[in-house]
């Protein structure tokens, strides 16, 4: 009983930290009155827990405000260097690492190309402990000090195994990866940094929901658009699938006996829309010598030959029927998720839709009006997501965030015997979506 009161009275402990600093993060810089009234706790909780952050050295003070018939009142952060993480995008067409301070501020980035060896596992994890090892050098931060290190990866995620986080990257040729065993074994890392793994749409997703296009929204569909397609799903302010189960719509069938998609199924949305499928689609159609390049420049030249050129030259009209066949396709595909989900919110990110994104988009919006049912069609927007090319990095990266704060801003190596609150609780929650947090 002795036992049970003491986890009480930690958790409790816990919670009240948690709850003051996810306001500070995302409401701040507040006053400790402006605190008690958003948090709900009484001054002394609110002075007690303010304390104990402060002499974490995970608050500061961000000027002060005048107060009526009183004192000026003093404002309070949380510090930005109090903690650092990391990002990974395992993508399509390279490694991207970034290092973040707690404001989620980049201090460093690190790439490393795909192109020449494409998805070899054991390539990847060296290209990932090598550039951890950068990006820690450049930004002069010790791995002691990290809170953690997120990663978003292709594929399906298993949880719960003796090796941790396994993936199933079927598009990729990964077959049940120990990704995080392997990761932990590779990193040059104190064994106390977490790794947390989980797919590349849903990093992306909550990056466009916490900082980007997705504020706001309730229910919302951010759409991954590169070489594959998928999608994170928010329904209620949560994101839809916590084990990512609900993420591969690519490979919903687009058309039976359709063609044959990388993952070996026919008729997949991604064998029409993906960017490896929209290349291999101008080149059956007799597109040029540049249609056999890497996806990226092949898209790029695509994208070139169909507009019109300067002096009101008309552009190439194979190149303009490729591209609009591609957005009523990819139009198709997000009238689905709008009978589906009935999403007030689709955003479209993704380095292949912010390429062909703003040339697409009008196109895309008539198409999926048009396949769509008309009542849900007609209360959604459709526009493209406004975080760039590090979304996923920067999703990647409020995974150990959302730990930390879900712990009360405690390291996992100085609270090893605690669990702590459930972080995937935080992660699509309304509560936990920032309004006014603006990045560096």
């Amino acid at each position: 009983m002795a036992e049970q009161s003491r986890r009480t009275v930690r958790d409790l402990r816990r919670g009240n930290r948690a709850e003051v600093l996810q306001r500070l993060y995302f409401d701040g810089p507040l006053s400790r009155q402006e605190l008690g009234t958003a948090t709900g706790l009484s001054s002394g909780s609110i002075s007690n827990v303010v304390a104990e952050l402060a002499a974490d050295g995970l608050l500061e003070e961000a000027g002060v405000v005048e107060s009526e018939g009183g004192r000026p009142r003093t404002l309070l952060r949380v510090a930005p260097a109090s903690g650092h993480l990391i990002g990974i995008d395992v993508g399509e067409t390279r490694v991207r690492v970034e290092l973040f301070d707690l404001s989620l501020g980049e201090l460093a980035r690190a790439e490393r190309p795909l192109a020449h060896h494409g998805y070899d596992v054991d390539r990847i994890v060296g290209h990932i402990r090598a550039a951890v090892a950068d990006v820690l050098r450049d930004g002069d931060v010790s791995a002691d000090q990290l809170v953690g290190v997120g990663v978003g990866v292709p594929g399906i995620i298993d949880r719960g195994g003796s090796d941790g986080v396994v993936v199933h990257g079927q598009t990729v040729g990964w077959d049940a990866v120990p990704l995080e065993a392997m990761l932990r074994e590779s990193a040059e890392l104190p064994s106390s940094v977490p790794f947390f793994i989980d797919n590349g749409a849903k990093t992306l997703g909550q990056a466009e929901m916490w900082f980007g296009g997705g504020r706001g929204a309730s229910d919302a569909v951010v759409v991954l658009f590169g070489s594959g397609v998928s999608a994170c799903i928010v329904v209620d302010g949560e994101l839809y699938g916590a084990d990512s189960r609900a993420v591969e719509w690519g490979h919903t069938t687009l058309r039976v006996g359709g063609r044959r998609c990388r993952c070996g199924s026919p008729g997949c949305l991604e064998a029409y829309v993906g960017a490896e499928a929209i290349r291999e689609r101008w080149l059956e159609s007799g597109g040029p010598a540049a249609a056999a390049a890497d996806e990226e420049t092949a898209l790029a030249t695509l994208l070139a030959a169909a507009l019109p050129a300067a002096g009101g030259l008309a552009g190439d009209t194979a190149a303009a029927g490729l591209l609009d066949e591609t957005a009523e396709y990819l139009g198709a595909g997000i009238a689905d998720l709008i009978n589906l989900f009935r999403p007030e919110r689709i955003l479209v990110g993704g380095w292949a839709g912010l390429l062909l994104g703003p040339a697409l988009l009008p196109a895309v919006r008539r198409y999926a009006k048009e396949y769509a049912m008309h009542h849900p069609a007609e209360r959604v927007t459709i526009d493209l997501g406004t975080l760039g090319a590090d979304a996923v990095t920067l999703g990647a990266a409020t995974l150990p965030l959302a730990d930390f704060f879900a712990r009360g801003g405690r390291h996992r190596r100085h609270d090893a015997q605690d669990p702590g609150a459930d972080p995937a609780a935080l992660l699509g929650q309304g509560s936990w979506r920032p309004v006014v947090v603006e990045r560096r």
